[in-house]
């Protein structure tokens, strides 16, 4: 990740100019009409991604966030661009929390899609987040087979990030998963190895659970907009409790998130930091949810 910083007021000109507000999700995700996942986000050979301090950001907060861009949850990563993002961003720095590092993850289905898992960077810039959120691919698809690839979040964050958080401060950072559907129960080494290009071992989600939660506190969010996902739902509730948060509103993912961050840094007894002091940008002009 780079020294950069999220300039709401770059970003909102931007976003004028490129048209994100009025534009359709195959005008944003151009990715979508090569049929194929940008070879940035392509995870085969990747051994790590971090999240590394730096004069900008010395105390940098790992977050991963997992989008499902499966057919029913394609829309989410087009209004993300549209205004979420700055939203998310926003309310974490005026929360208290002026050092954030968002990876973004595009999860699919490793039984039956080409792109199960996509990769970016951790990145706090608005213009790096920005170009990884737009570079996802929105494959669309998914299976008939009662769930979706979530575990992949867990197995990435797990065994191919590395952070200053952890390293150095012994502070997990934050994994979150988007999605409507359960998650599939098995991660075989041969999926393990086509998706990263070496894998020996077949997991269970239990394990690549636990395996996440070495490292990051993980948390599913659960998009409440039909009858199987109130059904998934109560899978997910199973699984990681008071963790799963329950939506109908898919806008509301911003807010979900930054509460759980913000109230994170609180109770690690680091308390606030004024925003004057967060960053160097205005927030004057910036909605928060």
């Amino acid at each position: 990740m780079g020294g950069t910083r999220y300039d709401f007021g770059a970003r909102e000109s931007r976003a004028k100019k490129v048209g994100y507000a009025s534009k359709s999700a195959s005008e944003i995700f151009t990715q979508n009409a090569l049929r194929m996942a940008h070879e940035s986000m392509n995870p085969n050979g990747v051994i790590f991604r971090e999240a590394r301090d730096s004069d900008v950001h010395p105390n940098t907060v790992p977050i991963i966030l997992g989008l499902d861009v499966t057919g029913s949850m394609g829309h989410i990563p087009h209004e993300l661009i549209k205004e979420g993002l700055p939203k998310l961003m926003g309310g974490i720095i005026q929360g208290g929390v002026p050092d954030p590092a968002l990876l973004f993850l595009g999860i699919g289905d490793h039984e039956c899609d080409r792109y199960p898992l996509q990769v970016g960077q951790f990145e706090s810039g608005d213009e790096e987040l920005d170009m990884w959120l737009t570079r996802t691919y929105i494959e669309g698809g998914g299976g008939g087979n009662a769930g979706e690839s979530y575990l992949l979040a867990w197995y990435f964050a797990a065994f191919h990030t590395k952070t200053d958080a952890f390293e150095k401060r012994g502070q997990k950072g934050l994994l979150f998963t988007v999605g409507d559907e359960p998650g599939l129960k098995t991660l075989p080494a041969s999926a393990i190895k086509e998706i990263m290009g070496q894998g020996q071992q077949t997991y269970t989600h239990l394990e690549l659970l636990a395996e996440a939660q070495k490292r990051y506190d993980v948390y599913h969010i659960s998009v409440l907009h039909s009858g199987q996902a109130i059904n998934a739902d109560v899978e997910w509730k199973e699984l990681l409790g008071q963790n799963c948060l329950s939506i109908e509103d898919h806008r509301e993912i911003p807010n979900v998130i930054k509460k759980i961050i913000c109230d994170k840094h609180k109770s690690s007894g680091l308390g606030p930091i004024p925003v004057s002091d967060a960053s160097d940008n205005s927030l004057d002009n910036i909605e928060m949810l």
